[in-house]
């Protein structure tokens, strides 16, 4: 085995071309030869040598023919996700190249879960950019089911937010920031506004602003909606962006349920109004989670530390 293995890494090492990888990326998303020759601008006949030659360095199949065209095999499907890291790589190689060759300190690409979103992350950017001034930053938000894969494929450098209760744990490294709790909070014209012990069945006549079915809080407001006679709500909307949900609330009287860290300034500064109703799940951890410490660029690092120290701060 060990010896096998060592013969595939020497193979990969003097033989393997980007140009290979980018056929076997391109196959993966046409599932056809002919389409992804053309799309790299070669004979099929020289796309299917390619392909050969692959499986006889790697010693294995990649694709499986079908009468549909053709589809990765498992081996396939583990040397593209490779590839489209290697891609990811190089591309960001070469932004952080440009980013330094126009004076800024590094980049960061960060994908935000709405948790981290309003307080946490705007406070370790200001941060960061008072260490780096000319650093360059990307936001991107989402949920898990969208941010992870692009964490795994190099598409963006950390995720921050809400840690992932059991999907992709294996593939990443999790740091924990600090626990949060879920509130319920309505506009402040809401006839619950400042009542006080509020319970459920006082709640369930009115609307609901809820996270996107995917999301690990979902799971548990449904479960618990279940197990309350199997309660269905009047209505419910679905929201991942907190201005729309915070305009909403403003404006009708819905329900909606959110992370501490996302309504407390917002609590704080009176523009919603907190129900007194001890909200009986979504209790968690918000964090980072990256590929590997290897994997993060020094801005990247640098903005991680900038993380734990806001985190500490709040």
């Amino acid at each position: 085995m060990i010896a096998r293995h060592s013969r595939i890494v020497d193979r990969a090492l003097t033989r393997l071309k980007l140009r290979q990888l980018r056929l076997l990326v391109a196959v993966g998303e046409h599932g056809n030869i002919q389409s992804a020759a053309r799309e790299l601008g070669i004979s099929q006949p020289a796309a299917t040598k390619m392909i050969q030659d692959l499986e006889l360095d790697f010693e294995v199949k990649l694709f499986s023919r079908t009468n549909r065209g053709v589809i990765p095999t498992v081996f396939g499907q583990t040397l593209i996700r490779h590839g489209k890291l290697i891609f990811a790589q190089v591309s960001n190689a070469a932004q952080e190249l440009d980013d330094l060759n126009e004076g800024n300190s590094g980049r960061v690409v960060v994908g935000t879960l709405l948790a981290a979103s309003t307080s946490l992350l705007p406070a370790a950017i200001d941060s960061l950019l008072t260490e780096r001034p000319k650093v360059a930053i990307k936001i991107n938000e989402g949920t898990n089911e969208v941010l992870m894969p692009a964490l795994l494929s190099g598409e963006i450098d950390m995720v921050v937010g809400r840690l992932p209760s059991h999907r992709h744990r294996d593939k990443i490294t999790q740091e924990i920031l600090f626990e949060d709790r879920v509130l319920a909070v309505v506009g402040n014209q809401h006839p619950l506004a400042g009542k006080a012990a509020l319970s459920f069945d006082q709640i369930k006549p009115f609307g609901w602003i809820l996270p996107p079915l995917e999301t690990t809080l979902r799971r548990q407001i449904n479960q618990f909606f279940v197990n309350e006679g199997q309660y269905q709500p009047q209505l419910a909307i679905e929201s991942v962006s907190y201005l729309p949900t915070r305009s909403l609330l403003q404006m009708r009287d819905l329900i909606g349920l959110m992370p501490a860290e996302v309504v407390s300034q917002d609590i704080e500064n009176g523009n919603l109004s907190r129900l007194d109703w001890d909200v009986p799940f979504g209790r968690g951890p918000i964090g980072i989670s990256y590929r590997t410490d290897g994997s993060l660029s020094p801005a990247g690092l640098a903005f991680r530390q900038a993380l734990h120290t806001a985190a500490a701060q709040r």
